[in-house]
């Protein structure tokens, strides 16, 4: 096990490096830096002047220089200044990703709440109007495009019955978990849709595969019982590759929940990743990004260390 965790840590450090160069130099790349920005906002710059910030900035540096000093620097803990915030990256990150890991943990928590007892009764009972019923969700919240399943919600909820607040983080003036806690409920249900859709769909096709083995059948003709044969036996298998889902799904929430931040008007990770990208705020950009890398490279050694515990006969060591 530790020569097994020791290598993933490796390959993981090593794809943070390639993925910090590839990252770095795209946006590099990107036309445009934050002294063009400067230059069209103050129309008593000059030339001489933003020539002088690009010398002071190390912008007029090669890219290979300029990502080498970005590497050392962030080797000692200091990641850089956001141009756009005026503050450290690190005060500018990790409270969007407090706020984004609300977003996920809530939505992960839910979905796989609901999303296991549906799989497993539409596996047991194919072809019924209750596995219908579940498939036709399940194609609905798949196909339904993210942005026009939140405006749904905020007309239904914020707009027709006004029980909810259409956007935002909390109401002026309070700062209370109950005022919070109303904020999140329209963000979370729109993921929490998305992702029953996709975790009800890989558990029911499992499950309906793994109720056909023969150890399944073994296991009713030596008298188990059905609970017993369904929950310990079929589902432990028939998780295997639903955690990979799972996984992969939490990797996407923390970064890709942009569309959802945006029209809630969540002040997530997502959404800090797009405007410091628009805004050429290199820095932040790249911070985040290589925070969502990680977190999904940390989750993808999670899923395969619950591989073992689903099944005995995989082992590590």
């Amino acid at each position: 096990m530790t020569r097994f965790l020791s290598l993933r840590f490796l390959q993981a450090l090593l794809v943070v490096l390639v993925m910090s160069f590839v990252v770095y130099s795209l946006i590099g790349l990107m036309p445009g830096d934050p002294i063009d920005i400067m230059l069209s906002g103050d129309p008593n710059m000059t030339a001489a002047d933003a020539a002088r910030l690009r010398a002071h900035y190390g912008l007029d540096r090669p890219l290979h220089e300029r990502y080498l000093e970005w590497l050392g620097n962030a080797a000692r803990g200091d990641f850089g200044f956001s141009r756009q915030h005026h503050q450290p990256v690190l005060a500018i990150v990790l409270p969007r990703l407090l706020n984004t890991l609300y977003l996920m943990i809530g939505a992960f928590v839910i979905s796989v709440a609901i999303a296991i007892p549906a799989g497993v009764y539409a596996a047991r009972h194919p072809r019924s109007w209750v596995d219908q019923a579940i498939n036709l969700f399940c194609f609905a919240g798949i196909s339904v495009p993210t942005f026009f399943l939140a405006l749904l919600l905020i007309i239904l909820f914020a707009v027709k019955l006004g029980i909810l607040p259409a956007g935002g983080m909390k109401t002026i003036g309070q700062s209370s978990f109950t005022d919070q806690l109303r904020y999140l409920i329209l963000p979370v249900m729109t993921l929490t849709i998305i992702n029953i859709a996709q975790i009800t769909r890989y558990l029911r096709s499992g499950m309906i595969e793994v109720l056909r083995e023969d150890y399944i059948r073994t296991a009713r003709a030596k008298g188990a019982h059905e609970s017993r044969v369904v929950w310990r036996h079929a589902l432990r298998n028939a998780m295997i590759p639903t955690v990979t889902i799972m996984a992969l799904e939490c990797g996407t929430l923390l970064s890709g929940a942009v569309i959802t931040e945006t029209m809630f008007a969540y002040l997530g990770m997502g959404k800090l990743i797009l405007d410091s990208v628009l805004a050429n705020d290199f820095n932040v950009a790249l911070i985040g990004l290589l925070f969502a890398c990680s977190v999904t490279l940390f989750l993808n050694l999670v899923a395969d260390l619950l591989y073992a515990v689903l099944d005995p006969r995989i082992s590590y060591r």
